[in-house]
């Protein structure tokens, strides 16, 4: 992440065995040995990268900082930004001058404070009294002394992907929330409010004038994280605009990364991603993950077992059940100390949730996208209506209002993509990813966030003003062919156009039914796989699911995708022996 890993030590004995457990999780991760850090009432393990990159921790005199994940200060990352963060820092962060994400330990003039990046993307789990902070899921489960599974958590988890709010699949274990710094003393903690706003008008602004000033901030963002790698950057490329725009940027600040794309010989993205290559004159590598590696179904156990280490239990689409493929992948991106970028959230500048351009409410958000779910799938522990009631609370709280039915504007409801979906879905991958090496996912930085957020409607249907920047910055990778059926130099095509039209057309009742009607039409999956036939599974779970049948009628899934993270939830119930009861 690098890594972080603190525990009160006002008893010894707890906090020696807590951090004898931390050194011991943290190298199966694979991290190499932590430099300790003593503060009043704490002890502090903080690791490196893995593959190594920028620095991560910075000491003067008794004062120190030291970061998990991927931070910028000012224009500068590692050790240049750390030091400039640690003379500026006085009792709270500076967001006009952070970014990235990460979690950060500052210790200064006898005080110390943990905050997260400001959408707390990076994750730090913790217990109910916070007597422990971990960057690791498995470090900070090993921490608690008794482990149940929280009912909200797992059912998230497996129908949603990822848990979202502070929710884990824990009961009593969060995530540490982005409005809160946590001051570490010696009989405990001190929580400090952090007041965060993003726009919720449209901005009046000209559309060359928005243009000019997405590029702008997103060329800062850029050159803040990449600038001091030069050509030692892996960017992902495919059919899309998301990779495409992120090209385009590191283009324009004169780098020359490592291209390349996942997927089958003959899907779209690998097809449109090498044609791209090969008009443009720079190659892009085809990585086939799921070809690289072969393994038989004897040595899976063992596998599985390193997965579950390196991915830290429960990656966000739950496969832990591959080849080892992914984490092949993982390393290329980061070899010798790389930066990896992303384009993920870039539907920051699109019309994710499809949602008409009228007045909607935390519910009508949790209703249309979060409400993916088969209840017979379920066990009676599964209450559809309280599920999604927490659901709509949380985003309500994360939209910071009262009462999830309260009417929003349709600008306000934008918020609900960076601070719920992203925070969630990207926030994992982003905690997993940066404990390898540097992460560059430059559109969830929080200043291009409120630049997109101020955009009106119009201009983020079909991705027009997406399309718009691109072709400003890079006409030339603008204008070749896309999975969308239109160049980006061009207007959307009609059946982009239709596509997003006849989604924004269905009402709230019928999307918020519409997985379930799937689901008794016909079995699903998704792109993401695992070697899930009997042979190699029945060589790392009891397939009776002894654990889970708690919770899910496991013969009536029929969703290959929901299987498989219900598999890596009755993995990790094994491996850690969690209690069967359910909170």
């Amino acid at each position: 992440m690098a890594g972080l890993y603190l525990t009160r030590n006002a008893n010894r004995a707890v906090a020696d065995t807590r951090l004898g457990m931390a050194r011991a999780q943290y190298a199966r991760h694979g991290f190499g040995p932590p430099s300790e850090h003593a503060v009043a009432g704490w002890h502090i393990l903080h690791f490196d990268y893995v593959l190594g990159g920028p620095a991560t921790l910075h000491v003067e005199g008794a004062d120190f900082v030291a970061v998990a994940g991927t931070l910028t200060f000012d224009s500068a990352i590692g050790a240049p930004a750390l030091a400039t963060l640690l003379a500026s820092f006085d009792t709270a962060p500076d967001w006009q001058r952070i970014g990235g994400q990460f979690t950060a330990l500052i210790h200064k003039n006898g005080r110390s404070f943990v905050f997260t990046d400001w959408f707390a993307a990076h994750q730090v789990h913790h217990d109910s009294d916070r007597s422990f902070f971990s960057t690791s899921l498995l470090a900070a489960a090993r921490s608690m002394p008794v482990l149940r599974f929280d009912r909200q958590g797992v059912y998230e988890f497996a129908f949603n992907v990822v848990p979202i709010g502070e929710d884990s699949v824990f009961a009593g274990l969060k995530t540490l929330g982005p409005r809160a710094m946590i001051e570490l003393t010696r009989d405990g903690t001190i929580t400090h409010p952090l007041e965060k706003r993003l726009p919720d008008t449209v901005s009046d602004m000209a559309l060359p004038d928005r243009i000019g000033r997405h590029r702008q901030r997103l060329a800062q963002v850029v050159a803040a994280h990449a600038g001091s790698f030069g050509d030692r950057i892996f960017c992902p490329l495919s059919g899309g605009l998301d990779s495409r725009l992120l090209l385009a940027a590191l283009r324009e600040a004169g780098h020359a990364p490592h291209v390349y794309v996942y997927g089958d010989r003959d899907e779209d993205d690998v097809v449109f991603a090498q044609a791209i290559g090969d008009a443009m004159g720079f190659a892009v590598e085809w990585v086939d993950k799921d070809g690289a590696l072969s393994i038989t179904p004897d040595g899976f156990a063992e596998q599985v077992a390193r997965n579950f280490d390196q991915f830290d239990a429960l990656p966000t689409f739950g496969n832990i059940f591959d080849n080892g493929g992914a984490a092949w992948a993982r390393d290329k991106r980061h070899a010798g100390g790389a930066l990896a970028a992303s384009g993920g959230c870039g539907e920051i500048w699109r019309d994710f949730f499809f949602l008409a351009d009228r007045p909607a409410s935390a519910r009508t958000v949790a209703r249309t996208f979060f409400a993916r779910f088969d209840a017979r799938d379920a066990t009676a522990l599964f209450d559809p209506r309280a599920f999604i009631g927490a659901i709509e609370r949380k985003i309500a709280d994360a939209l910071g209002v009262g009462s999830p039915t309260a009417l929003l504007s349709r600008q306000w409801i934008e918020q609900a993509y960076p601070h719920v979906r992203c925070r969630s879905l990207f926030g994992r991958e982003i905690s997993l990813e940066s404990r390898y090496g540097a992460y560059l996912m430059p559109f969830l930085d929080h200043r291009l966030v409120a630049e997109a957020m101020a955009l009106p409607m119009a201009l983020k249907q079909a991705g027009r003003f997406e399309a718009q920047l691109l072709a400003a910055i890079d006409p030339a990778l603008a204008a070749q062919p896309s999975a969308y059926g239109h160049r980006f130099t061009e207007p959307p095509g009609r059946r982009h156009r239709f596509s997003e039209w006849s989604s924004r057309i269905r009402p709230t009742w019928v999307r918020q039914h519409s997985y379930a009607l799937q689901r008794r039409l016909r079995p699903m999956g998704d792109e993401h796989g695992g070697l899930l036939t009997p042979d190699y599974m029945a060589r790392v779970i009891d397939l009776a699911f002894p654990a889970m049948r708690a919770f899910f009628n496991i013969d009536r899934v029929t969703d290959t995708a929901l299987w498989r993270r219900i598999a890596a939830l009755e993995y990790l119930a094994a491996a850690l022996g969690v209690a069967t009861d359910a909170a």
